[in-house]
């Protein structure tokens, strides 16, 4: 059993973190009862996979154990239709991949290093054969609407594809934005879960932060720190692409697994 005040901070860290969710669940019009079904789902599913013991079938009594839900309620989750909750991030991977590739492949560069501009069609060095490189089978239009809804390309006067920012950064689309806050989020909360339980093997998790910015300096310090992040990220990205497998049938028995480093910015009323 855990001590009580090892409950009572995990507690106090929760409220912290449903806080701004619950906040920003209101300005959608998402209500406490909606909010209770849902986190009783979860509840069940976590019981249901992660909390089975060795050589022995889940059952509902023990899922009510630990849950705490009514063996009632848990028969009645259990005989819920199964909806697909997956966050629907394809389009963000497959555009971040194409810009990602466009930056940091040679054979997209000009002769100083820099993204190239693209004529759309071609067998090679085009904005087709950078998109069948990186997206897979997306098409290029697809792919290329994408980018020019986030204004990430644009197109020269001599009908040339330009990449405008060497990063895929949300639009103003709350849908997407939504949809990052449930991988991002996740992301992290499980990177502190496991430190937690692994601390002979943690996974990266720094933060630095200060106070009394005046606030008059915000701005110019916000553009300083984006573009040490956006470097950091870049040399990130390229360390990460040479040790990615680009066919993964290439060696059946082996494992994968995804890896990834976040950066965010925050600010807030000085306390």
């Amino acid at each position: 059993m855990y001590k009580i005040d090892t409950i009572n901070t995990l507690l106090a860290a929760s409220t912290r973190i449903l806080t701004p969710l619950i906040r920003l669940l209101l300005r959608y019009g998402i209500t406490y009862a909606a909010f209770s079904e849902m986190s009783k789902k979860i509840f069940f599913e976590v019981a249901k996979n992660d909390f089975t013991l060795a050589g022995k079938k889940q059952t509902r009594s023990r899922i009510s154990t630990i849950t705490g839900l009514s063996r009632k309620e848990v028969t009645r989750i259990e005989s819920l239709p199964q909806k697909n909750s997956t966050l629907n991030t394809t389009g963000i991977n497959r555009a971040a991949r194409v810009i990602s590739g466009w930056v940091k492949d040679e054979e997209f560069q000009t002769p100083e290093g820099e993204p190239a501009n693209l004529v759309f069609e071609g067998e090679t060095r085009s904005f087709t054969s950078l998109v069948k490189r990186y997206s897979g089978d997306i098409t290029s239009r697809t792919i290329a609407d994408e980018l020019s809804r986030v204004d990430a390309i644009s197109t020269t006067g001599n009908g040339l594809i330009k990449l405008n920012t060497h990063a895929y950064i949300a639009s103003s689309n709350e849908q997407e934005k939504l949809t990052i806050l449930g991988t991002d989020v996740c992301d992290l909360i499980k990177t502190i879960e496991h430190n937690i339980h692994n601390p002979e093997q943690p996974h990266l998790q720094r933060k630095v932060a200060y106070s009394h910015i005046p606030h008059e300096q915000l701005a110019q310090l916000k553009t300083e720190l984006t573009q040490i992040a956006q470097s950091s990220l870049e040399a990130m990205d390229k360390k990460l692409s040479q040790y990615k497998t680009v066919n993964k049938n290439t060696d059946k028995s082996a494992e994968y697994c995804r890896v990834g480093v976040g950066i965010y910015y925050f600010e807030g009323e000085q306390k």
